[in-house]
């Protein structure tokens, strides 16, 4: 297939991911009750940023002409490891290696066994052709690069046995928030998506606030008061009342949220339920603590930076550890 048809049945598996297809909803109710972190409504979300933000035609269009040479490379074998944490947030990485007309060796995570390949599938059903370029595997083998996203611990055997192949690895990161402290309350709430959708487990949540020194958090509670029923994820609530009462027989202080820990703390990754925050007096603070964690941070969400609520509806050119994935596939 040339770059053309390539685009067109892409184009068609986005209006299908915003179908009411029985397909999906088989695939949608076996992936919560295989992991229950995969609700419906987050994997619906997932569905929804992917057909929008990744197969529209003009978007698609517009991120290839970036690249000239895409249609005029030898197809390489592009083994992609993918990480769990949140629904089919390996799906990037796979379009970009179909896209460029070389073959996917997908090892699925053991948290998400379901959704890609029935994605995958009805790729195949709305063109044959495809079914060559992709392979689900339980072993990698015979690989001419790879792409594997996992934490700090994997990332080290990545490392190990794909060194000596042409590799992106990704490790940990996390994401942080500035407030100027004059948001308005839709801001607030927007920015509520970027904490707190996904469970806040994607590497794109916002798992540090950085607001002013008198900045009164209680004005947060009625912006995001529709995350309360968060409470009522059995999974998300142990971890709250866990995390509760590590910080309560510490002595660790924290703001009275029902629904979340929010806690005096400077580091970038927070546990699950939990959020930090750090007071600034002067932005040359948040400018020095952006310097020196810039290889642990995944995205700034601000009125200067990624916009509130938008996070988690990363485009096509934003890149998982700023690693443009079309480039270095071009070069194989």
């Amino acid at each position: 297939m040339n770059i053309d048809k390539r685009l067109k049945v892409l184009t068609t598996l986005g209006d299908f991911l915003l179908s009411d297809s029985m397909m999906l909803e088989g695939a949608i109710h076996k992936a919560y009750l295989f992991n229950p972190w995969f609700t419906p409504e987050n994997i619906k979300k997932s569905l929804h940023a992917i057909a929008t933000q990744m197969l529209s035609k003009d978007k698609l269009e517009a991120w290839i002409a970036n690249y000239p040479e895409i249609d005029h490379t030898t197809p390489k074998n592009v083994a992609i490891i993918s990480a769990g944490n949140i629904p089919l947030v390996n799906f990037h990485d796979v379009l970009c290696v179909l896209i460029t007309g070389n073959i996917a060796q997908i090892k699925l995570s053991e948290k998400d066994q379901y959704l890609l390949p029935t994605v995958l599938q009805a790729l195949c059903d709305i063109e044959p052709a495809f079914g060559t370029y992709f392979q689900v595997v339980d072993r990698i083998a015979h690989q001419d690069a790879v792409i594997a996203t996992g934490n700090n611990n994997t990332g080290r055997y990545f490392e190990y046995y794909f060194g000596k192949k042409p590799h992106i690895i990704r490790k940990n990161r996390n994401s942080m928030a500035v407030l100027s402290g004059d948001e308005t309350a839709t801001e607030l709430k927007a920015l509520g998506h970027d904490i707190f959708d996904y469970f806040g487990l994607g590497c794109r949540n916002v798992s540090l606030l950085f607001c002013p020194r008198d900045y009164d958090l209680n004005q947060l509670k009625q912006p995001w008061s529709e995350w309360n029923n968060l409470l009522e994820h059995h999974k998300y609530k142990s971890n709250l009342d866990y995390q509760r009462t590590v910080y309560l027989m510490n002595s660790i202080p924290m703001e009275d949220v029902d629904f979340v820990n929010m806690v005096h703390n400077a580091n970038l990754a927070s546990p699950i339920s939990c959020l930090h925050i750090q007071r600034y007096d002067d932005e040359s603070e948040i400018i020095d603590f952006i310097e020196h964690q810039a290889q642990h941070l995944q995205c700034v969400v601000s009125r200067k930076g990624i916009p509130f609520g938008k996070s988690q509806e990363p485009q096509l050119t934003d890149y998982a550890d700023n690693v443009d994935v079309i480039d270095f596939l071009l070069k194989l």
